[in-house]
């Protein structure tokens, strides 16, 4: 059983592949098959001798002699070269042909020679161009035959309705093969565009996750870095009078940025893992965890005041917020000296979230290589539309400001 089930399954394969084939010599353009004068040479070949078959065994009467003979051989030789200039094939078949049938041969013979030069002007050129073609041809051969014999002329006249069924064959075939490379056109077209979206999202998609490692590393060493100098200076300070408790308490606090870091690191790698995942980005922070990014920042040292008057904001809206104030108040621990004063304020107005956080600082070193910050910074908030500016107050210090619309469209990265 196994076996029949397998040769049934040969079977049909090898007929669709061979259905396949067919269809694609069928769509393929003439112009463009390969090996096109071989083939054509063949058929020139196969052709002759239909003709010559014809001539010999159809209308014994009306043999051709030895003229008709060359006449009618040589009207299937253009025919090696039809892919390549129809038009000019089509006038050697006709000039070859006209006077074959003037001399009374036989009339069939050299028919197949005529309709397949028809045929490929058809199916090459434009349909005016076929048109004027037709008219041309059959206006040359039905006035020379009536010249020479108006009852051939009527005869020629009454099948000329296979000449103008092939032209007509050769027309749809060509408005045919174009519809099917307009569809082939559009799926390649739409397949580009697939993949250009794809890539698009991943370089999306990878951006969005070095901003968030660089956030939180940044953010979590520098806060790490200024706890670890409070244990080294209370441990240095006075060693025979130690302040146990100061010293537990930053050592818990290194402890809890760790804890903190490593929790959000997971999140980010449970997310590139997750192969499934339709939206791929994993939970976004939001207005909600600014109290513990302001208290993180107290405990590094920072006099941190808060102002919040917003009540609610889009998802990407909020993260790319909680973003903005993460990084800058990283930059306010690690560059606007000891216990510095950081405000932030968030409020709503005129259908837009406004973000401010400054400081009272001395800012980055004059001429040091700018980081990543600022650019990321600028980044979060175009990614949902908004602006920022950041730079040195007249007044001193440093100042962020961004401003977030609460109404965002498309695919927003946080």
């Amino acid at each position: 059983m196994n076996d029949v089930k397998d040769v049934k399954e040969t079977t049909t394969v090898t007929a669709s592949l061979r259905g396949e084939r067919i269809m694609a010599v069928v769509n393929r353009d003439p112009r463009t098959a390969p090996h096109g004068t071989r083939n054509d040479a063949i058929l020139a070949a196969v052709l002759a001798a239909a003709g010559v078959a014809l001539a010999l065994f159809t209308a014994p009467h009306d043999r051709p002699d030895a003229l008709g003979w060359t006449l009618l051989l040589a009207a299937y030789v253009p025919i090696v070269w039809r892919r390549r200039h129809p038009l000019l094939v089509l006038a050697a078949v006709v000039a070859l042909v006209a006077p074959y049938h003037a001399l009374d041969n036989n009339h069939g013979a050299p028919v197949a020679a005529t309709c397949v030069a028809l045929y490929t002007v058809a199916v090459t050129g434009r349909p005016l161009r076929t048109v004027l073609t037709a008219v041309a041809v059959l206006g040359v051969t039905v006035t020379a035959m009536f010249a020479v014999d108006y009852h051939q002329g009527l005869e020629l006249l009454r099948v000329s309705g296979w000449v103008i069924a092939t032209l007509f064959c050769g027309v749809d075939v060509r408005f045919y093969r174009q519809y099917v490379a307009a569809i082939v056109e559009r799926a390649e077209r739409a397949e580009r565009t697939r993949e250009e979206e794809a890539r698009r999202r991943v370089a999306e998609e990878r951006l969005r996750i070095a901003r968030d490692l660089h956030d939180l590393l940044a953010h979590t060493i520098t806060l790490i870095g200024v706890q670890t100098s409070v244990a080294a200076h209370v441990l240095a300070a006075d060693p025979e009078r130690l302040d146990r408790e100061t010293v537990a308490k930053a050592l818990d606090d290194i402890a809890q940025t760790c804890r903190t870091a490593r929790g959000e690191v997971r999140t980010t790698l449970e997310v590139l893992r997750e192969n499934d995942c339709t939206d791929g980005r994993g939970p976004l922070p939001g207005l909600d965890g600014l109290p513990d990014l302001v208290e993180t920042a107290r405990l590094a040292g920072a006099r941190v005041e808060q102002t919040v008057r917003a009540r609610h904001a889009p998802p990407a809206v909020g993260a790319a917020a909680y973003r903005i104030v993460q990084e800058a108040l990283t930059n306010a621990v690690r560059h606007a000296g000891p216990e510095p004063a950081v405000r932030v304020d968030l409020y709503e107005e005129q259908a837009a979230l406004h973000v401010s956080v400054t400081d009272d600082g001395t800012g980055p070193t004059p001429g040091t290589a700018p980081g990543f910050g600022l650019v990321g910074m600028g980044e979060r908030a175009r990614s949902v539309g908004g602006t920022l500016d950041a730079g040195p107050r007249a007044e001193g210090g440093f100042e962020v400001t961004a401003v977030l619309p609460l109404t965002t469209t498309g695919e927003i990265n946080g």
